[in-house]
C-alpha cells in the first residue's frame, strides 16, 4: 500500500506500519518482525485475555473488582475511580472517566487470583499462542509493559475483524460504549465530553481532537501508546490499521498519524468496495 510509506518519512529511528482487511494482509511497511515496545496498546491486548476468562465463567463483567462499589466492568471501562498510576481513588465508580494504568494492574491482579494463573502466562495461553503471536511477551504492568512485532499486531487486528476466541456478541460488547456520557480525559488530547471507551478500547466516536483520521467513522475503536504505537480497526469498513515506532508520542504523532489513517481509508476503500465481501 503507497499510503503506508508516508512512514517512511517520520521523525522516528524505526517504524513499521500494516494494514488488515477481513481477506488479510492488505500491505505492510518497515521491518515486520522488529519487536517494539507497545506502551498503552498493550490494555486491549489484557482486556482480551479478561474477556477470555469472563467467557471461560472464571470471572463475570459485573462482579465486584478494585476499589468500594466498582466491578471488572468498571475497571476495564476506566470508570472504577482509580488514579492514572496509583490506588488512590478519585471519583465514585462510575462518575468520570478517568483513564488508569493502575486499574488494569488491579484488575488483572484480581484475574490470577481468580484463575490461579500469572496473568502473563493466562495472556500467552489465551492470546499470544492461540493467535500465533511468537514474537509477544508481557513482562511487566498489564497496562503498558508488552512487547510485540508488527507481524504478532496484524494477527490480533485480524481476531478483532472476525474474531475466534470470543463470541462475536461479547466482542461487539467490548467495542461499544460503556457507561455513556461519562466525560474525561483522553491523554494527550485533552477534555472530552463524552470521553467514550468499551471494555479495553477507546472508541473515536465524535472526539476532536483525536488520534485516528477524519476518514475513520465514529465506531472507530482501538488504542495509542507512549512509545509511538497505535492499533484502530473501524467495522464500518472492516479495516484495521497498526503503526509501531520507536519514538515516544508527541506532537510529530498527532500531525502525522491522522494522514496516515486518512490515506489507508482512501486507498483501501475503493478496493475493498468493488470485491463481494
Amino acid at each position: 500500500m503507497r499510503a503506508l510509506e508516508q512512514i517512511r518519512e517520520w521523525p522516528v529511528r524505526h517504524a513499521a506500519a500494516g494494514v488488515v482487511t477481513p481477506r488479510g494482509v492488505a500491505g505492510t511497511e518497515g521491518d515486520a518482525e522488529r519487536v517494539f515496545a507497545l506502551a498503552s496498546v498493550t490494555k486491549p491486548l489484557a482486556a482480551y485475555a479478561v474477556l477470555v476468562a469472563v467467557e471461560e465463567g472464571a470471572i463475570e463483567l459485573d462482579q465486584p473488582a478494585g476499589p468500594p462499589g466498582s466491578t471488572v466492568r468498571h475497571l476495564l471501562a476506566h470508570t472504577s475511580g482509580l488514579a492514572f498510576d496509583t490506588t488512590v481513588i478519585m471519583a465514585e465508580p462510575g462518575a468520570r472517566r478517568i483513564y488508569s494504568s493502575a486499574g488494569f494492574e488491579v484488575l488483572t491482579r484480581y484475574v490470577s487470583e481468580q484463575t490461579g494463573i500469572a496473568f502473563e502466562d493466562y495472556l500467552q495461553e489465551a492470546v499470544f499462542e492461540p493467535l500465533g503471536m511468537k514474537s509477544s511477551v508481557l513482562n511487566g504492568s498489564a497496562g503498558h509493559a508488552a512487547r510485540s512485532s508488527l507481524t504478532d499486531m496484524l494477527q490480533f487486528a485480524q481476531e478483532l475483524l472476525h474474531p475466534t476466541l470470543l463470541s462475536e456478541q461479547t466482542l461487539s460488547d467490548a467495542t461499544s460504549v460503556q457507561f455513556p456520557g461519562t466525560n474525561g480525559v483522553l491523554p494527550g488530547y485533552g477534555s472530552q465530553r463524552p470521553n467514550d471507551w468499551g471494555l479495553g478500547f477507546e472508541i473515536r466516536d465524535h472526539k476532536t481532537p483525536h488520534w485516528t483520521g477524519a476518514a475513520n467513522s465514529p465506531r472507530s475503536y482501538g488504542h495509542f501508546g507512549q512509545s509511538g504505537t497505535f492499533l484502530w480497526v473501524d467495522p464500518e469498513i472492516e479495516v484495521a490499521c497498526v503503526a509501531l515506532s520507536d519514538e515516544n508520542f508527541g506532537d510529530w504523532a498527532r500531525a502525522v498519524w491522522p494522514p496516515l489513517s486518512d490515506a489507508v481509508i482512501a486507498e483501501i476503500t475503493p478496493s475493498y468496495n468493488t470485491v463481494e465481501k
